[in-house]
């Protein structure tokens, strides 16, 4: 072993430990990373930043974006809709979602399309008492699985894409890895619809505002004129939230107030007074293709939605609304109120706050945050509200279709498909270039870029070679299939300690480097890292899915073995006869 190849192996462990430890934020660690590796010389200076341009960065900030355009347009909730009411039960929830995400997963970001179907599965756990944690684990090991399918489904595939290409000169097409991916994702959704029951029942969501809960918001929407809804009574309309929310009072002609029935028949012009919570608002408010009376009007441009609750001593306690000319005075909107005993019956315009209310306001970023220091307001926790936001419907799916086909076609790379697909939803509004930056996962983006060239150091000292000479003498007496499966097994028990994309780094080129020596094929190798990189089913830290799900599901470390363990334990098994089929060595 040289001196450079001793100082590159012992970067990537001090990094791994680091990792371990967990005191300090991974993408710190990764930029320590790599300021130590100029510094000893393994990292050109030159090249130190390279890492930033690389094609995987632009590819996975792109994919984060247009998930979060695809969730926000609620396409894909209104597509579950006519299937929830069947979904009474864990036994057909978990197969039914965790297959969703899957399908989902292989043709976007695995980690957006877990963020997409997490609200909905949120929303079906609370209607039928199902706990999220016999949900939530699922819906992440299957976006794990639907990743393996197509090159764009998972980072770690498209890394090992790159990796081929310095080694064969060609990289993987976007269905090379559908034959092993595929078979592999079946069994797992056969597995995760029974396995669910290893996972805790009675888990509750963490975090410190998990026992926090307000009172019902109203808010005002009016029915315009032309509206397909003219005619409906409020039994349909309350039908369109999916019966979270109710139509507390009907205003008509101004100043006529009716508390209506259920086959209350609904004319253009009326304002209704709903009641409910501020997502499921939003929900009704879409579909039934309302306008928000305060929102309608708020002007233009990046705006925010923030919760805040109105003290004693703020300007607006004991003040009507239309008194307080929050437009005016502030440049923001006020889009619902909640009041701990629900005393709100009339226009919001007439309504005076008291010290407790709390409100939802909207209005530019800057100029709510001025706001809400001048009101003297207290801000909640943040949480995601988008009421009062509008809706792009079926652009962005259309947008992503369009992207994946240039794709498949190869009349475009995949990262110029996935960089201009973003910017074709940012220049048509789907999303403001505020809410893009927000979007991004920048500590992921800082980790990728700053890994590349530490990783790449150990290949450019040799190290890889030296590690595959190693590994060819233990497996010099296998036959090729149990090098493989040793592969497979090593990029699995890495990825948890050093991120998945980072593995991919390291063990791709290992992997490449030991099929020379043995005289093999390369592509079985590669597949192999591509698969067990893409597979951490026992930790919550090797991947963002399942870091994602830890909280919301309420989930201990110890929690992932349960279902994992015997998860992985098939991926090894199934996933080597596969690439062995497939791929002959």
């Amino acid at each position: 072993m040289t001196l450079d190849q001793g100082l590159a192996f012992g970067l990537i462990g001090c990094t791994v430990l680091l990792f371990i430890w967990g005191r300090l934020p991974y993408d710190l660690v990764a930029l320590l990373s790599l300021v130590a590796g100029v510094a000893i010389g393994i990292v050109p200076a030159a090249k130190a930043f390279d890492g930033f341009a690389d094609d995987i960065v632009i590819i996975v900030a792109s994919a984060l974006l247009i998930s979060a355009a695809v969730s926000r347009s609620g396409v894909v909730e209104s597509l579950m809709r006519p299937v929830l009411p069947y979904l009474r039960a864990p036994g057909l929830q978990v197969p039914a979602l965790a297959g969703a995400v899957m399908a989902l997963s292989m043709v976007t970001k695995n980690i957006g399309a877990l963020a997409i179907f997490m609200p909905v599965a949120l929303q079906l756990g609370r209607k039928t008492g199902t706990s999220p944690s016999q949900l939530l684990m699922p819906m992440s090991f299957a976006s794990l699985i639907g990743g393996l399918v197509t090159l764009v489904g998972s980072s770690t595939n498209i890394i090992v894409a790159k990796v081929r290409t310095d080694i064969v000169g060609q990289p993987f097409g976007m269905f090379d890895f559908t034959p092993v991916g595929l078979g592999i994702a079946l069994i797992g959704l056969a597995f995760l619809a029974v396995g669910y029951r290893l996972l805790p029942k009675d888990r509750k969501p963490g975090g410190s505002g998990a026992s926090f809960s307000l009172a019902a918001y109203v808010t005002e929407a009016r029915l315009p004129p032309g509206s397909g809804q003219i005619g409906a009574t409020v039994r349909e309309i309350e039908a369109l939230g999916d019966g979270d929310v109710a139509v507390a009072v009907v205003i008509r002609e101004r100043f006529r107030r009716y508390v209506p029935g259920p086959d209350w028949r609904l004319r253009a012009d009326d304002v209704l007074l709903l009641e409910g919570e501020p997502e499921d608002l939003e929900r009704l408010v879409a579909r039934a293709g309302l306008e928000l009376v305060e929102g309608a009007a708020a002007a233009g441009g990046p705006v925010k939605v923030a919760e805040a609750v109105v003290p004693a001593d703020s300007p607006l306690a004991g003040v009507t609304v239309a008194g307080a000319d929050l437009r005016a005075a502030h440049g923001i909107s006020l889009l619902a109120v909640s009041r701990s005993d629900g005393g709100v019956a009339g226009r919001l315009a007439n309504l005076r706050l008291r010290a407790g209310d709390v409100v939802v306001l909207r209005g530019g970023g800057e100029a709510l945050s001025d706001a809400l220091t001048a009101l003297r307001l207290l801000p909640l926790a943040e949480r995601s509200i988008s009421l009062g936001h509008s809706r792009r419907g079926y652009i962005p799916i259309l947008v992503l279709g369009v992207a994946m086909l240039l794709i498949a076609l190869h009349v475009v790379p995949v990262a110029m498909g996935f960089f201009g697909a973003a910017v074709a939803l940012l220049l048509l509004r789907v999303l403001t270039m505020e809410e893009a930056y927000e979007t991004i996962e920048w500590p992921v983006i800082v980790l990728l870029g700053a890994l590349i060239p530490v990783s790449d150091a150990v290949r450019t000292t040799g190290g890889t070679d030296l590690v595959a000479g190693w590994m060819s003498g233990l497996v010099q007496y296998m036959p090729p299939i149990g090098a493989v499966a040793m592969l497979l097994v090593a990029a699995m028990a890495v990825t948890p300690f050093l991120n998945n994309a980072a593995a991919v780094l390291v063990m791709a080129p290992i992997g490449a480097s030991l099929a020379g020596k043995l005289g093999l094929n390369p592509d079985p190798f590669l597949m192999a890292v591509a698969v067990g990189a893409a597979c951490d089913f026992l930790t919550p830290i090797g991947h963002q899915c399942n870091t994602l799900v830890m909280g919301p599901g309420g989930y201990r470390f110890g929690d992932y073995a349960r279902l994992g363990l015997p998860l992985s334990l098939m991926v090894v098994v199934v996933g080597t006869g596969l690439i062995a089929l497939f791929w002959p060595l």
